[in-house]
């Protein structure tokens, strides 16, 4: 506070302006302030809220003082701070006779000395010493007891301007629409943009109206008005940024497992062997709880996820692993084709699995994929009672956490296994499809032992202590603290319940068991149900049959007495779990080799064949030969040119004489040779 400046005080009798009228301070008591409005009430008011009300004011007096912007001050040039000091130190001496600063004793100078001359009289002094018109010394004096020293600033030197500067807004908003239409289009220069704006320009408002700038001053114009558009950067950045909402980010927050749980779908960047020998990208399918940031299921799937695989991850999700129907054999089974060194042991893996938290959701947040949208997903969250909430279309921050749970799949498990992609191209290496060795269900295999080895048990950033913030906690930490928190456990579904889940197919059981797409599948739990009436008058007496569309080595029978397990009768076979697009495959390449592809024993004779082969991979080499020679024999021969060249070319070639009949010997072929005997 300056010296000649007093502070703003509240005094009893003082008229002032609250709550839309007029009111006198009738007393002081201690925080306590009595009103009496110009109609004769009396109030008592608390005087932080008095005068905190947004109209309160003292009535008669100068309003109070507004502080200088210190953080705008200190942006200024030097030169320009040290001008409104020197008008500082004129307006101090002609308010108090004394410039700022002054020693003590020190005697005022006769034209401001405030015992000899007015205010008025002093301040047209300061105008005739510094040359300058009384009105300006006046203005001064007010902007000084108003703003403190940036009222002095010369407000020229500090105005803002606009980034586009002197340009004509008609360009400027043609540099705007040529900006929006490099959102979705393949990145180029500046240059590029340039062209497209004056083409733009001439075609709207006709050639030389519009006054165009130099090229410099066009590219700087370019750059100010593509500030943070990424619009000669990188193009998936400048699409994810154009497809952010307008709004401030709303993180998503739960307070409990499965208040709500986000499920997507997206390729994984990694390279996988399919059944026929050919490298994909997959897609894996998770749902991510929100609370404990828990992967409650991941499904991986070739490229083309569909509605059954939306209706499997429901079914993984709320049934525990070691609960569901033949789990703990399809695991070992898998394990015995998996070569490789395993990262747990069969018992290790079960163990985990049973203490990996199951999360029973409320609400599914999805997106509006067809995968996700079909009858039958909605229909079994409406049976469980599952709310699922659709998110706004292009708007992945409305499912963000499952978004980022991909990026963190990427970068901490996909980066360190064969066939490894990046990110994007720019990021691929060099004959990334020769080093995919993983097939799907080995990758399955790999992810589902990450997934309780790994992820569960490791620190997540956005898990913290709420007594200790800086410490992360993992997701099975925040799912025990979490359910200490609510007091209760919600009850997971049955083994029965996942073959619900699964899809149904209705056939007889005949003296050979049950028919399914050219499989047969037979035990001995069927004996009493052979050549009987199900039941069901609406199905003609058919049998209801549960199948996983991905292994297909079982099936499930519902009968009156529960459920019945039954394997396919290849099965030994094969050995090996299999999947309805894989067993499709074998009886096509079986009907191309002249083979019956309704013969079973044949098509899981080329089955076996066929997962045997994956686990080795295409043989690249003869790939390569079988179409270069496709390639060759498309393209027409070349015309000789006429002459004796065409006729040599014509003339037949010297018949060769067959060879002896060659007598091949003869090697054991153990399939070949069980098929006889089947």
């Amino acid at each position: 506070m300056r010296a000649d400046q007093s502070a703003a005080v509240l005094r009893p009798g003082d008229w002032i302006t609250y709550d839309g009228g007029d009111h006198q301070v009738v007393a002081l008591a201690g925080i306590s302030v009595r009103l009496r409005s110009a109609a004769g009430t009396e109030s008592v008011v608390l005087a932080s809220y008095l005068m905190a009300a947004p109209d309160f004011a003292v009535t008669g007096t100068e309003p109070l003082p507004v502080l200088e912007p210190f953080g705008l001050l200190a942006t200024l040039p030097e030169a320009v701070r040290e001008a409104a000091r020197e008008w500082e130190r004129h307006v101090v001496e002609v308010e108090t006779g004394l410039p700022p600063g002054a020693e003590p004793g020190t005697p005022a100078r006769p034209e401001y000395d405030p015992a000899s001359r007015s205010l008025v009289e002093r301040a047209q002094a300061k105008a005739d010493e510094l040359g300058v018109s009384l009105r300006t010394v006046q203005g001064k004096r007010s902007r000084y007891a108003q703003q403190g020293l940036w009222g002095l600033v010369d407000q020229r030197l500090v105005r803002m301007s606009e980034a586009t500067g002197r340009a004509d807004a008609r360009l400027v908003a043609a540099i705007r629409e040529a900006l929006d239409a490099e959102t979705h289009t393949s990145t180029g220069t500046r240059s590029r943009l340039i062209r497209r704006v004056v083409k733009m320009v001439e075609a709207a408002h006709g050639e030389g109206v519009v006054p165009l700038p130099s090229k410099n001053t066009f590219y700087k114009l370019i750059d100010a008005l593509s500030t943070g558009r990424h619009t000669f950067g990188s193009a998936v950045t400048r699409r994810q940024t154009a497809n952010r909402p307008e709004g401030p980010f709303t993180p998503t927050f739960a307070d409990r497992p499965g208040e709500q749980v986000q499920i997507d779908s997206t390729p994984l960047d990694v390279m996988v062997m399919l059944d026929s020998g050919l490298t994909v990208r997959a897609d894996l399918t998770v749902a991510v709880d929100v609370a404990t940031r828990t992967i409650c299921a991941a499904v991986l799937r070739p490229v083309g996820t569909k509605a059954v695989d939306a209706s499997l991850l429901l079914a993984r999700m709320l049934v525990p692993e070691p609960m569901r129907p033949g789990w703990s054999q399809s695991l070992r089974m898998a394990a015995s084709r998996m070569p490789h060194r395993r990262l747990l042991e069969v018992d290790a893996r079960m163990e985990q699995a049973a203490a990996k938290p199951v999360i029973v959701p409320d609400t599914v947040v999805i997106d509006g994929g067809k995968v996700f949208i079909s009858d039958t997903f909605i229909r079994a969250c409406d049976r469980l009672g599952v709310s699922v909430q659709r998110s706004r279309p292009r708007t992945p921050t409305d499912k963000a956490i499952v978004e980022a749970t991909f990026s963190a799949i990427n970068s901490l498990f996909c980066q360190h296994l064969a066939g490894y992609t990046g990110a994007n191209v720019s990021r691929r290496g060099e004959k990334v499809e020769d080093r995919a060795v993983w097939t799907i269900p080995e990758l399955q295999d790999l992810l589902d032992e990450w997934l309780l080895a790994g992820w569960q048990a490791r620190p997540h950033d956005a898990l913290r202590d709420p007594f200790r913030p800086k410490k992360a906690v993992s997701p099975n930490d925040k799912y025990a603290s979490l359910v200490a928190a609510c007091g209760y456990l919600p009850l997971v579904l049955r083994g029965e319940d996942y073959l619900e889940l699964l899809p149904v197919a209705w056939r007889a059981v005949n003296d050979y068991g049950i028919r399914i797409n050219y499989r047969t599948y037979d035990s001995a739990g069927l004996g009493p149900h052979r050549r009987q009436h199900s039941g069901h008058a609406a199905k003609r007496g058919l049998w209801e049959v549960h199948y996983d569309p991905y292994d297909l080595s079982h099936v499930f029978v519902r009968t009156q007495q529960g459920w019945i397990t039954v394997p396919w009768v290849h099965l030994p076979l094969v050995n090996a779990p299999f999947a309805d697009f894989t067993w499709q495959h074998a009886r096509r390449l079986a009907a191309e080799a002249g083979l019956d592809d309704t013969n079973e024993a044949v098509v899981a004779r080329v089955l076996d064949e066929l997962l045997t082969r994956a686990e080795h991979g295409p043989d690249k080499r003869t790939a390569k030969i079988v179409g270069r020679t496709r390639v060759a024999a498309a393209v027409p021969a070349p015309t000789a040119a006429l002459g004796t060249e065409t006729e040599a070319a014509l003339e037949p070639e010297p018949e060769i004489q067959p060879s002896a009949a060659v007598v091949p010997f003869g090697v054991f072929d153990a399939h070949a040779e069980a098929e006889r005997w089947l």
